[in-house]
């Protein structure tokens, strides 16, 4: 089973352009080209679930049409997205953010799924989806250290309850580390897929671990790899699990 982690930045690039004429224009720009970009990138590696974190849901960006249902609908994948920000959020209110969300695809039926929400923090989606034997958990966590900590205390009595194995991915922004999850990892017994802690941002030149695939011990890793490929800051994250 082939696992794909891919913050895609909504398809709106990398690099010095994305900054011209001023500063985070790239947001603003159109997303099609990149996206195709992408895409043709995920069926050349042939994942059986993709996480995307920051995936455009349908703004002026994409011409209003969602890119996780497009990705899914090129690769024959069942999919599950939602707006990362709580309902009550001044951003959902907004045209351009209030599509800004995460999702996950499968090629395996999603059997069931569940949005959870934290209490803390600007992002606070949890994604949880369901296939027969194993259950996905999809994350994009805060800036703030104090709310991170608060949100990976909310992660644990989620997973806690889960009957089956569990992936939990997503871009944690732990930015002092990944000290920051030992407590987390030893209270959830959960694993992560890259243990020598290669790092996937900034995708040019990576320094930072940022982006995480963590695991029950069930699932045994045969491969892990990060490819560098540059159509977001991210570098994408692609780990092989045997049952």
């Amino acid at each position: 089973m082939r696992f794909l982690l891919y913050n895609i930045r909504y398809a709106t690039g990398h690099g010095t352009r994305f900054h011209l004429p001023f500063p985070f224009a790239g947001y603003l720009k159109r997303s099609g080209s990149q996206l195709k970009k992408i895409v043709s990138f995920m069926e050349s590696v042939q994942p059986d679930i993709i996480g995307l974190v920051e995936v455009d849901g349908g703004s002026f960006r994409t011409s209003q049409q969602c890119q996780a249902e497009n990705i899914a609908r090129q690769l024959a994948f069942d999919h599950v997205i939602e707006t990362k920000y709580a309902f009550d959020s001044m951003a959902t209110r907004m045209p351009l953010f209030k599509s800004q969300g995460n999702a996950i695809l499968s090629k395996m039926e999603i059997v069931s799924h569940r949005f959870h929400y934290f209490e803390e923090g600007v992002k606070r989606l949890i994604i949880q989806a369901c296939m027969e034997r194993v259950t996905v958990f999809l994350v994009h966590l805060s800036l703030t250290y104090k709310n991170r900590q608060y949100q990976l205390e909310r992660l644990y009595r989620l997973i806690r309850e889960v009957d089956r194995p569990v992936i939990l991915a997503g871009d944690f922004n732990v930015l002092w580390g990944k000290r920051e999850l030992e407590l987390f990892l030893g209270a959830t017994g959960l694993v992560s897929a890259n243990p020598e802690k290669k790092p996937s941002y900034p995708s040019r030149s990576p320094k930072r671990e940022l982006d995480f695939i963590l695991h029950s011990p069930e699932l045994k890793v045969v491969n892990f790899q990060i490819p560098t490929i540059t159509y977001s800051d991210h570098a994408p994250l692609i780990c092989d699990f045997e049952w």
